[in-house]
């Protein structure tokens, strides 16, 4: 027992000193770190922001009613309507969760099931509160890119 005390003292005292390292894991299974004190280990500031001018898709791929999750580009585009396509924000607003799915007219994040509309990216549940931002996207014949 004594050893298990000495432990958590050191633990509690390398804490205390800087350099504490968290892993959450979230309901979805995915597992998320989360750093404290300082900036990422690449010294350059990181963004959400997508890069403009990648290509995403064919508008054949996005299917009408539904959408597509591109995780490296964080972005979710959509097709409300048939020929009416939406870009928003693939990091949910509650946790900063990459969005899982997008069906029967919705975005849903699996890591706390909040819901957000594909038309508009508000929320439709939640715990998030705030909509996925828009992105901006360009349609050009059949090619999807990013704005």
């Amino acid at each position: 027992m004594g050893d298990d005390l000495q432990s958590r003292r050191a633990v509690i005292a390398s804490v205390g000193a800087g350099g504490l390292t968290l892993a959450l894991t979230a309901c979805g299974g995915g597992t998320e770190t989360a750093q404290t004190g300082g900036a990422p280990e690449s010294g350059a500031p990181q963004s959400n922001a997508p890069q403009a001018g990648g290509a995403l898709a064919k508008t054949a791929d996005i299917p009408v009613g539904g959408g597509t999750i591109f995780k490296d580009q964080k972005v979710v585009v959509t097709q409300p309507t048939s020929g009416q396509f939406k870009a928003f924000s693939a990091v949910c607003t509650h946790n900063g969760c990459t969005v899982g799915s997008v069906s029967d007219g919705v975005i849903v994040c699996p890591c706390h099931n909040s819901r957000f509309a594909i038309a508009d990216g508000a929320v439709t549940d939640g715990p998030a509160d705030k909509p996925l931002p828009e992105q901006q996207i360009k349609v050009e014949g059949d090619q999807i890119t990013l704005a």
